[in-house]
């Protein structure tokens, strides 16, 4: 008995395939927005890596400090939807 064994990574498209990528983003898209798309996926990378960064410092200068209170000038805001069991059974009937 054979066991198959998945792989641990996605296979990345070569050449053709990304031609053919390239080709149907162009028909989705147009070609004058391609430049204009990459350019704000770019954007938002970036964004992400300073934010994903100012995390990392805060949780190094915490562990460093060992300071774990939250600022006080902030408040906690939930945002999850408040349900009860009456809205849950109005809901299926």
């Amino acid at each position: 008995m054979v066991l198959e064994i998945a792989p641990l990574f996605a296979p990345m498209p070569g050449g053709p395939e990304l031609l053919i990528i390239l080709f149907i983003a162009i028909l989705l898209f147009g070609a004058n927005k391609i430049p204009k798309l990459a350019r704000s996926t770019g954007e938002a990378m970036g964004e992400f890596q300073k934010g994903r960064e100012k995390v990392e410092t805060e949780l190094e200068e915490m562990r460093q400090t060992g300071d774990y209170d939250e600022d006080e000038d902030e408040e906690f805001v939930d945002t999850e939807p408040v349900t009860s069991e009456e809205d849950t059974e109005t809901e299926s009937n």
